[in-house]
């Protein structure tokens, strides 16, 4: 990250653009997800079977610590007066309505970026998030629909966040780091799904005033954020001031060009659309959003309704499988690259086998948390491995629109990115139905979900997936090499034509 040059220190640009990006990851995500563990704290505890939690040792329910029953029936050792009375299917719309405004910006994105570049289609879009985010306290004391309303708003503006960054990675990856320094970006979700249980979770257990600091805390750091990013941040070497000579000339080396094309040819979306490749990374990316999103939104429910966890327990072991997904991201980025440079495997093939590990595990793992009960210590374990084999899918799908194609891996992660979300839309919402009485068998059948979706993804994804530069990166060449195939049977014609005229000009002359 830090080279000498002469007798000067210089700091290196494209690490100082990935290690803000990654800051900007972990903000969206902390925005995004901080609510998961904050609404626990925020909805009154539906207790009418608080009788049957009560020293209940079946699979169906644990057993729920220090409980005191009234007469009615009902838990009466706290006051719940400042909470809302939102059952599981509201929570479910709540948590959910983010990435219906999220999916709408994906594409829109994606184009802006492509002709104004991604630092400010991102910073922006992080900076509504963060203003927003201040105002969730007040908003949700309005009511439930009024929330709904502004987290789809939000989404609306986190939805430039991965096709902006991927127009700087494009613009600042040489392709021997492209590994390290995309995994080290995106791994910035980890953190913020780290950060967003964590931190809301001790804020809400230490700090008075409750659930409503969450919100001021992420959306003031959010905006500060900002501030580094317009300073630090510029769309390609070219255009950056305080860049080195030596770093300029190495990534115009290795890259062939480093200046963002800003006059980019219509995009073409006819062979996007119809591309193998594409189709089988936006299928498995579906299927590791769904895990993902389960994940995300939904652990920290887990936790406190099934496991029983306290807030300040349930902000620690929620994130210890992010903190794992994390480490593993990192370390499977390394060896990935060093694998491609090696050339032990091809491209194709390492982004095929880490895709398998990082959406298949996953799935093992949630499955085998719900079938050891309420062994809150294995079910936390199995949790943990389970995200930390998701780890993999950072050096493998996450970079693979940036191998299909640099100029318009934009556009690619907009609509791999955008839907893929569709599966955030949902999955809160189909878990807020199938648990109702928040029971670990309700709870199993939504991981069975879960792995089903994951396994079939990835099986397309093995057999149409690919690591290669697709031919209409080069649009112009592209064309010009489409329309000589389709003159060639004209010229073809025209030749035997004229070859028919010489000879019979021949035969004339004779």
């Amino acid at each position: 990250m830090i080279f000498k040059k002469n007798t000067k220190w210089t700091i290196s640009q494209r690490w100082v653009m990935a290690i803000m990006g990654m800051l900007g990851v972990t903000m969206a995500y902390v925005m995004r997800g901080c609510l998961s563990i904050t609404i626990t704290q925020m909805v009154k505890p539906n207790r009418e079977n608080a009788t049957n939690y009560k020293g209940n040792e079946s699979l169906n329910y644990c057993p729920m610590p220090n409980i005191k029953i009234n007469q009615q029936n009902n838990i009466s050792d706290k006051d719940y007066s400042d909470r809302f009375d939102w059952d599981q299917e509201t929570q479910g719309l709540i948590l959910s309505a983010f990435y219906y405004g999220y999916i709408i910006t994906h594409i829109p994105g994606g184009l802006l970026s492509q002709k104004f570049g991604g630092k400010h289609t991102m910073g922006l879009g992080i900076l509504s998030t963060a203003i927003f985010t201040l105002f969730t306290p007040m908003v949700a004391r309005m009511g439930a629909k009024y929330l709904i309303i502004l987290r789809f708003v939000e989404g609306l503006g986190e939805g430039t966040t991965f096709p902006a960054l991927c127009t700087l990675l494009a613009q600042w990856a040489p392709p021997n780091e492209k590994g390290k320094l995309s995994t080290l970006v995106f791994a910035g979700a980890q953190l913020g799904s780290i950060f967003a249980n964590s931190i809301s979770g001790l804020i809400i257990y230490y700090i008075p005033g409750g659930w409503s600091n969450v919100f001021y805390f992420f959306g003031v750091l959010s905006m500060i954020w900002f501030v580094f990013w317009c300073a630090f941040v510029y769309n390609d070497p070219l255009s950056h001031p305080f860049i080195s000579e030596d770093e300029r000339n190495y990534l115009l080396q290795t890259m062939g060009s480093i200046e963002r094309k800003k006059d980019l040819m219509p995009t073409p979306w006819k062979p996007i659309l119809t591309s193998w490749s594409v189709w089988a990374l936006i299928i498995v990316e579906s299927g590791h959003d769904w895990g993902g999103y389960t994940i995300i939104s939904d652990l920290p429910k887990y936790m406190n309704d099934v496991l029983h966890f306290s807030v300040n327990q349930n902000a620690l072991l929620s994130s210890i499988p992010f903190i794992a997904q994390w480490i593993t991201s990192i370390l499977s980025s390394i060896l990935a690259d060093w694998t491609i440079q090696k050339q032990y495997m091809s491209v194709t093939n390492v982004r095929k086998v880490y895709a398998a590990i990082g959406t298949v595990g996953p799935g093992l793992g949630v499955m085998f948390a719900s079938f050891v009960g309420c062994d809150k210590v294995m079910a936390t374990f199995f949790f943990a491995i389970g995200m930390a084999l998701m780890g993999f899918c950072y050096p493998s799908i996450r970079v693979n629109a940036l191998d299909l194609s640099p100029n318009y891996s934009a556009t690619i992660m907009a609509l791999v990115n955008g839907i893929g979300c569709l599966s955030g839309m949902a999955t809160p919402y189909i878990a807020g139905i199938l648990t109702p009485n928040k029971t670990i068998l309700e709870w199993r059948l939504v991981f069975w979900i879960m792995m089903g979706v994951m396994v079939s993804s990835t099986l397309v994804y093995s057999v149409f997936g690919s690591g290669e530069l697709q031919p209409w990166d080069d649009l112009e060449l592209y064309k010009n090499k489409n329309e000589n195939e389709s003159n060639e049977p004209q010229i073809k014609d025209q030749y035997k034509k004229n070859s028919f005229e010489d000879d019979s000009t021949l035969k004339r002359r004779i």
